[in-house]
């Protein structure tokens, strides 16, 4: 094979950094922690099921800026396209089958990475997280202008999804909902882990680390850096479309440049590069902040914000990052 191939230029730049066993420690880990999440909050499987659909938002996020090193503060365009693309092909097309609605929210994220993409790499640094901001901007306002298919400000409604496989129905409870989310959730963190330790994923560490030596290699950046995007999307569009079947309705809400920007604090805060610290970002986040918005209404802004200085200073690489970091320390000792 030719020393320039993508693969043999991957393989020179970059390594993965777990072994493959970790991947099936993830996946039990996630099975353990649905289990508990179950059995802790039975009454409450709706935020867990926004939980996991905001964890794929970080995910994709993750998938560009921790990888790939592409700056952005914009990623809630490609949620906010999966949610209504599954509840358009719902409300207006009749299309209520569960794994359609997903399929058409990884769809619909998948054409908002292609587009998000392919405006967003023409820039450099700060002009990325520009382009961002203006795309989900643009997003935003394109959903609130056609009210007639997105429903506006008020919301697309009328979302039915029919029982998953015709016999498990999305009931009050969220049970349904809260198992699809878990079982969704299994399969894309599968997915990407194996993506992150072939070719392609150490490819796109390598544009990473070092662009100008990838492109000197023969690779093309800007080709694999867009792959990667629209991979993104589709993640993200997975999430958005479990977020339209559990709500059953899709707000402006999904397109806001606050949602882009809460899913980097929580990829920041789990840690960047990693599928885990996206993971365990989004779950501490979005907890905790449900925790201290409850028990001081009027205060909880503070406290989040004293959290996040507090990991930022101690802990720069994240929970995950640092906690993984120290065990390599005790382990080499």
């Amino acid at each position: 094979m030719d020393a320039n191939h993508p693969a043999n230029v991957a393989a020179q730049i970059a390594r993965p950094r777990f072994s493959a066993s970790a991947d099936w420690i993830g996946l039990a880990a996630i099975f353990a922690s649905a289990v508990v999440g179950y059995l802790l909050f039975p009454n409450n499987l709706a935020l867990l099921t926004r939980v996991i659909g905001i964890v794929m938002l970080v995910l994709s996020v993750d998938l560009v800026t921790g990888f790939c090193g592409v700056a952005t503060l914009g990623h809630a365009a490609l949620f906010g396209a999966g949610a209504y693309a599954a509840g358009i092909a719902a409300a207006h097309f009749g299309i209520t089958d569960p794994i359609a609605m997903i399929a058409a929210g990884a769809a619909g994220g998948a054409v908002a990475g292609l587009i998000s993409g392919l405006v967003v790499l023409r820039g450099h640094g700060l002009g990325q997280l520009v382009l961002s901001i203006a795309i989900v901007n643009l997003f935003h306002e394109a959903a609130n202008k056609v009210a007639s298919w997105t429903g506006g400000s008020d919301g697309l409604t009328d979302i039915a999804p029919s029982p998953l496989f015709g016999v498990f129905a999305f009931d009050l409870w969220g049970r349904t909902a809260y198992v699809l989310g878990i079982a969704l959730l299994v399969i894309v963190f599968f997915l990407l882990q194996r993506l992150s330790r072939s070719p392609f994923g150490m490819l796109c560490r390598g544009i990473r680390q070092d662009p100008i030596r990838v492109a000197a290699m023969g690779a093309s950046v800007r080709k694999t850096l867009l792959k990667m995007y629209i991979i993104s999307g589709m993640v993200a569009g997975v999430g958005g479309g479990l977020n339209a079947i559990s709500t059953q309705v899709v707000g402006l809400d999904s397109l806001s440049f606050t949602l882009s920007a809460q899913a980097l604090v929580m990829l920041v805060l789990g840690g960047t590069g990693s599928l885990y610290g996206a993971i365990i970002g989004t779950v501490v986040f979005m907890l905790f902040e449900d925790f201290v918005s409850a028990a001081n209404p009027f205060h909880w802004l503070t406290i989040m914000g004293a959290l996040l200085v507090g990991v930022v200073l101690f802990a720069p690489r994240g929970i995950f990052g640092t906690a993984a970091q120290l065990f390599d320390r005790r382990r080499r000792r």
